[in-house]
């Protein structure tokens, strides 16, 4: 009788160790924004089974042998999204002067440091609008994605799309020096169907293309249309041939017009944003605005320090009010606008300042919400895994301890980080 009971416990034991372990996790808390702009549950909790979101509600009948992460009174959100960033650039040094001054591992090496900088702000999901060095991108998102650096969710754009003489012609040295960024120059609809394609082969998630001048460029000025309506037109139908999606850096009005017209998925900054723009803008749901306002004040307060030309910032000065009257205009036509940052601009992990400044100009802290999470998922063709506390989703899950709906600055202390059901950041649970 003795040996068959201690057969059993050793039979048991093995059979534990063969036998998949329990990867349920609850998570409680005192107040949750699910991203699309319902009410606050109060209190919540989320359980869920590996990466993935299985329950939400205000009370859970918690399993046995389930791991609890306590949050005590927190407000647990989605993973917020970023649509415009530049992970691997280095402090210091303006893009111009990075082909000259620094090489592809240096872009890779910060790269890394920045991506972890930033999810550790609470952006799970970011979208890389180019590296200075191209398709670094590439490569950080893979290094991501197989576990070897921590990091946001990325979708790389690998290298940018710009004609000569214009926004992204990194040409400003002498004649003859070459740098790398020239070999995506195009300058009419055959040259750009080819970039596009070159993209897409090294492995880029969606492309971007510079319709107008830049801010901190010293190419086209910032309102000058920079491809012609057939050229961005190319862009976009080779885009949509490999299933995928174009970004439009977009300053000038006559640029961002006919980057809607030819079907772009966002025009991003859109300083210029007209009547007729946002007229169009409100009947369709293909294209979406998406402006980057904090830019102007580090630019104003930091550009020298950061290695920009004086030139440049006074670009800035030349764009800023108009950047402002736009957004004002696109809140009031109550139109979809999207979350970014212009990261790399801005100091990585600073990314929520630009909440604080959106709220500035008239933005209620709910619609900077969705604006940043549900919202911007809809527009990176995700909104079925990410975006939102729902049932389905994957865990993607931050916590601030205050109530960002009162005072949205609380989104620039993110005290809790979940990226795919794996904790990055915890300085906030009583967790069992």
């Amino acid at each position: 009788m003795r040996r068959s009971a201690k057969n059993l416990s050793i039979f048991l034991f093995s059979l534990s160790l063969i036998l998949p372990q329990s990867d349920l996790t609850v998570i409680k808390v005192g107040r949750l924004i699910d991203g699309k702009g319902g009410k606050p549950l109060m209190p919540a909790m989320v359980l869920l089974d590996g990466k993935t979101i299985v329950k939400v509600a205000k009370k859970l009948k918690i399993p046995k042998d389930v791991k609890i992460i306590d949050l005590g009174e927190a407000t647990l959100l989605p993973g917020l999204i970023d649509l415009h960033t530049h992970l691997c650039s280095k402090p210091g040094i303006h893009w111009e002067d990075e082909l000259v001054r620094s090489n592809p591992a240096e872009a890779a090496l910060w790269g890394a440091h920045n991506a972890k900088r930033t999810l550790l702000a609470g952006f799970t999901t970011c979208r890389e609008m180019g590296p200075t060095w191209p398709y670094v991108d590439v490569s950080l998102r893979n290094a991501i994605d197989e576990g070897a650096i921590p990091g946001p969710r990325l979708f790389v754009s690998g290298n940018y799309v710009s004609a000569t003489g214009g926004a992204g012609d990194a040409r400003q040295f002498s004649i003859y020096v070459d740098v790398p960024t020239v070999k995506n120059l195009a300058d009419n609809p055959n040259e750009i169907i080819k970039a596009v394609r070159t993209n897409f082969k090294h492995g880029a998630d969606f492309i971007k293309i510079l319709a107008t001048g830049a801010v901190l460029s010293k190419g086209l000025p910032p309102g000058a249309q920079q491809f012609t309506d057939e050229e961005i037109g190319a862009a976009v139908n080779e885009a949509n041939r490999w299933g995928k999606t174009v970004a439009a850096h977009a300053h000038g009005a006559e640029g961002i017009l006919a980057a809607i017209r030819s079907g772009v998925r966002t025009i991003d900054h859109g300083s210029f944003l007209n009547d007729e723009a946002i007229s169009i803008l409100k009947n369709t749901r293909n294209t979406f605005y998406v402006p980057t306002l904090y830019t102007s004040d580090v630019i104003r307060e930091s550009g020298v320090k950061n290695g920009i030309p004086q030139s440049e910032i006074e670009r800035e000065l030349y764009v800023r009010n108009a950047q402002i009257n736009a957004f004002k205009k696109a809140l009031l036509a109550d139109i979809p606008i999207g979350f970014a940052t212009d990261s790399g601009v801005i100091p990585h992990g600073d990314n929520a300042h630009e909440m604080e400044v959106r709220a500035r100009y008239g933005e209620k802290p709910m619609s900077i919400l969705v604006s940043a999470t549900s919202l911007n998922a809809q527009i990176i063709g995700w909104g079925d895994k990410i975006g939102s506390v729902e049932v389905g989703k994957l865990a993607d899950l931050i916590a601030v301890t205050g109530n960002p709906l009162k005072d949205i600055k609380e989104m620039q202390h993110v005290r809790f980080v979940m990226k795919d059901g794996e904790v990055y950041l915890d300085e906030i649970s009583k967790s069992k």
